[in-house]
């Protein structure tokens, strides 16, 4: 049985906790080693069943506490060699023997888990994201994606559960008083993040291809609310003839606690 749940999700930092019968991983550690070790607590996770971190990209809402979980609990940390070199800094001292480097499009595995990372067009040095296989199910995190490029859709079409980005709104992103021009077109251009539209259209893609659980989730605090990520999709998946709850779930994720704790295969 695999374990799947999002202990952050959002703007403001992110973790995902993916665990079976043999050991757990997190993929990205963007909250302090404190706040995630509370959480996982909160949630009944033993976090002594962590066996690694999976990291997508350098930026701090996904890097902020790997470091110092790296360094508590003795975890390697996996990353593309871009991703290194612009985390290394911001991580502190990682012993060379957990500093594990790997490639977008080569698979390797850990313990029972077959990770399959694949590259995400998003504004960071080599940015991947996952889709991570176990004996009886595969599980997908896309999210900081500018756009569901073709690359993406091929890695994580058949995926039993889609963590999917559904970052903003456009017109709410546009009028924003407090965020420059620079910013906003960095967030609309195609190494940005994803819309709701834009991750509603991704997900009719998904469900018509076997995905069975879409888990909406890295919502900008400013430019979204979950009610109106949740309605964008859920009215594109029953425009395609979908139906929410029995062919398909649908979900957002929480921004600041653990939410939808998924038993798959």
């Amino acid at each position: 049985m695999t374990t799947f749940l999002t202990l952050f999700s959002g703007s403001s930092g992110n973790v995902v906790y993916l665990g079976t019968e043999r050991g757990a991983v997190l993929i990205d550690c963007g909250m302090s080693g404190r706040q995630v070790l509370d959480a996982l607590n909160a949630a009944g996770l033993d976090a002594g069943s962590l066996r690694a971190m999976l990291i997508t990209h350098e930026h701090s809402d996904h890097v902020k506490g790997a470091g110092v979980l790296s360094r508590k609990l003795g975890l390697p940390i996996y990353a593309t060699e871009g991703t290194w070199a612009g985390m290394e800094e911001a991580l502190g001292d990682v012993p060379l023997n957990r500093r594990i480097a790997i490639r977008a499009g080569e698979s390797f595995f850990l313990n029972d888990l077959e990770i399959a990372p694949f590259s995400i067009p998003h504004d960071a040095n080599d940015p991947v994201g996952y889709r991570i296989f176990t004996r009886r199910a595969s599980v997908a995190v896309a999210t900081d994606l500018g756009y569901f490029s073709p690359e993406v859709e091929n890695a994580v079409t058949g995926a039993d559960l889609v963590l999917l980005e559904s970052n903003h709104d456009p017109d709410l992103l546009k009028q924003n008083p407090h965020y420059p021009q620079r910013l906003k077109t960095r967030i609309l251009g195609k190494k940005g993040h994803l819309s709701n539209a834009s991750g509603a259209g991704a997900a009719v893609k998904l469900a018509q291809t076997g995905t069975r659980h879409l888990l909406l989730g890295h919502l900008s605090s400013e430019n979204n609310t979950p009610e109106l990520a949740y309605r964008t999709t859920h009215a594109a998946l029953t425009g395609a003839g979908a139906r929410v709850g029995s062919d398909v779930t649908l979900n957002v994720a929480a921004r600041y606690r653990a939410s939808f704790l998924y038993h798959i295969g």
